[in-house]
């Protein structure tokens, strides 16, 4: 049913209630008639009160949009964000990460992939989206706690999802470090100064050691003394990692940065298969000629026999392209800063580009 307003012969206005339900117009309610306007608008939402109280409907008045809204909004008194938890709980649940009890865990794992900010900023998200409430101390606690008493069972679910993923074949393993930062003064016995991948070596740092299966799967992690060279975490972490779970065979796949004589001989020695990212640079020149006379083309690649290891040499054009656009950057930047005075001797080292300065 609908409003309609029509003109009589004489001149005046009759608001009527239509009903069009049999597929032809009837009049089921006559509100009235006037010639007058403000009269006609009362006709018309009394005719409107009609259809509603004829219907037991709710009639919803969009005429002041804009107000209409800010009375809606400003009866909110909470906000909660419900699709997180729906989509990433499901998902939690299903690796098998609610073993865990603490609810705690459960809202710092999916604030950290919802809202991946500092542990402050997490604790206001959690506050105002969940409306649950945890101070700053409690979540850095039970940090803590995770670290030291549910560290094992973290790790053995991660592995039994990831071996259901991958079919039970788990031979493959890829190894990574990290570095984090501390904004504290003092050192301890785990944080300390080092080199810092974040640039903060001036800060107390930890070194973060990551093993992930294809994919990108955590396996294990392990946690070291900020000054620790990276290429003495790799060992301990594998070795720990094959014994836990009585793997016979492991292919351990690493970055430049874990490329050492004497990693190279313990993974030989231990009867590890391997491939290590390798610097052309740090080559002698017999293999550097080699490689530099291979001539190759985009996409192509070359075996070359070191001994008994084989180096694996691949040519890209954007990698290319990349590497001549940081090297021009580099130098450009460091003649920006002897036109203007700020090179001295002690510039003179083996930091980036520094290297290609002479004074």
């Amino acid at each position: 049913m609908f409003v309609r307003k029509k003109k009589n012969p004489s001149g005046k206005i009759s608001v009527q209630v239509i009903d069009k339900s049999s597929g032809k117009y009837r009049v089921v309610h006559t509100a009235g008639h006037s010639a007058y306007k403000e009269e006609i608008n009362t006709l018309v939402k009394t005719a409107k009160s009609w259809i509603t109280n004829r219907q037991s409907t709710l009639e919803l008045d969009f005429s002041n949009e804009k107000e209409q809204m800010e009375v809606m909004l400003n009866s909110i008194t909470e906000l909660k964000r419900v699709g997180y938890d729906l989509l990433l709980g499901s998902i939690f649940d299903e690796i098998g990460f609610n073993q865990i009890k603490d609810e705690l865990f459960r809202d710092l794992v999916i604030a950290r992939i919802a809202f991946p900010k500092s542990k402050l900023k997490t604790k206001d998200y959690l506050y105002r989206f969940k409306q649950v409430h945890y101070d700053e101390d409690q979540i850095y606690r039970y940090l803590d706690k995770l670290h030291d008493k549910q560290k094992e069972l973290t790790q053995q679910i991660s592995y039994e999802h990831t071996r259901k993923i991958l079919n039970q074949d788990i031979s493959v393993v890829f190894y990574d470090v990290t570095t984090l930062y501390f904004e504290i003064d003092q050192e301890d016995e785990l944080r300390k100064t080092g080199f810092s991948k974040e640039g903060k070596h001036q800060n107390p740092q930890i070194v973060l050691g990551l093993l992930v299966s294809k994919h990108g799967y955590p396996l294990a992690y392990e946690i070291f003394e900020g000054n620790k060279f990276e290429g003495h975490t790799m060992l301990p972490v594998v070795d720990a990692f094959k014994v836990k779970y009585n793997l016979d065979k492991l292919i351990i796949i690493a970055d430049s940065g874990l490329l050492s004589r004497s990693n190279i001989d313990n993974l030989q020695d231990k009867g590890y298969e391997f491939i290590l990212g390798a610097r052309i640079k740090n080559e002698t020149k017999p293999v550097k000629d080699k490689i530099l006379a291979l001539d190759l083309n985009h996409g192509e690649s070359a075996v070359i026999n070191k001994g008994a290891l084989k180096l694996i040499i691949t040519y890209s054009d954007d990698r290319a392209r990349k590497d001549r656009y940081n090297r021009e950057k580099g130098l450009r930047r460091l003649e920006k800063q002897i036109r203007r005075g700020k090179l001295t001797k002690s510039n003179i080292n083996n930091r980036g580009y520094n290297k290609f300065l002479k004074l």
